[in-house]
């Protein structure tokens, strides 16, 4: 049975999407059904979530652009939202890219424009790099896509292998507290529920408890190497039109992260939102939402 179809009637309300799957091959003759959204007829636009989030997360952008004459394709990463959640996939970012480049070769995609956040921001750079002349043009929402030193000491904590993966797959312990820490206005029971609905058993959640533990610290890091590999060619993007918008409260991409994008985009057109904290889409839904569909469009 598909997942959607365990939704509650107002969840169901809230993502009134028609599921998509793709398999996905990895290892050695296995295969992933991959969840994604295709919505919409024109310009494709790419929207690429982290952790811990979903498709769900882009759902009221989905329905502005799709109003507005764009065809929105939105997966959810493999081990996230209602995609397979395999145990043998090894959930790394270069995994990631390569999964996100075979979708849209699938779906025959010649042009896009991005939309990313989180750690969609090295998944959608890595992607964007390699396919330079696909792209067009790029919103940056809270995230990275380069090596830094600077990690939240909560975050820090929940990578020790054995106390990490215990309270992440346990109890929940990253999207559960996401859906209050990584925004500054309270989320609707219902919304609240539409973040955590694919991460409801231990099972269920080794995506999340994996994107943790590949962020790249150290040159030895297994996705160290591919990160590093982006930074390097983000320069071959400087001549698109790239647009930042960011949320000033989130404890975790913060203004560290925002000079840095400032710094290898500048001329990068940058729109902060001072009461907005990571989840910017939930927090200044009526004014980001806009704003990146007239820089989609913007001469």
């Amino acid at each position: 049975m598909d997942n959607a179809r365990k939704f509650s009637a107002d969840l169901a309300q809230e993502y009134p999407f028609e599921p998509h799957y793709f398999e996905q091959p990895y290892g050695t003759n296995s295969v992933a059904r991959q969840h994604y959204l295709d919505e919409g007829t024109g310009p494709v636009v790419v929207m690429l979530h982290g952790n811990p989030t979903w498709s769900f997360y882009f759902r009221n952008c989905i329905r502005h652009l799709k109003e507005k004459g764009f065809r929105c394709i939105v997966p959810d990463h493999i081990g996230c939202g209602l995609s397979d959640k395999p145990k043998n996939y090894s959930y790394t970012l270069e995994q990631r890219i390569q999964d996100t480049e075979r979708l849209l070769n699938a779906l025959k995609i010649r042009q896009f424009s991005l939309i990313v956040h989180d750690w969609g921001g090295a998944i959608g750079m890595g992607l964007a790099v390699r396919n330079s002349e696909k792209v067009e043009r790029i919103a940056i929402l809270n995230s990275g896509a380069y090596r830094s030193e600077h990690m939240p000491k909560r975050i820090g904590l929940l990578r020790t292998f054995g106390l990490g993966q215990f309270l992440i797959r346990s109890f929940n312990l990253f999207a559960w507290p996401a859906t209050f820490m990584s925004v500054k206005a309270p989320l609707s029971s219902t919304v609240k529920e539409g973040f955590l609905f694919p991460y409801n058993s231990w099972a269920n959640r080794i995506a999340v408890w994996n994107f943790v533990k590949d962020i790249p610290m150290s040159a030895s890091h297994r996705s160290y190497k591919c990160l590093s590999d982006i930074e390097a060619r983000l320069e071959v993007l400087r001549g698109k039109k790239i647009g930042i918008f960011w949320g000033q409260e989130d404890f975790c991409f913060n203004d560290h992260f925002l000079k840095r994008w400032m710094k290898i985009f500048p001329e990068a057109k940058t729109t902060l939102y001072k009461d907005a904290g990571h989840y910017i889409l939930e927090d200044a839904e009526k004014e980001i939402i806009p704003a990146i569909s007239e820089f989609l469009v913007a001469q």
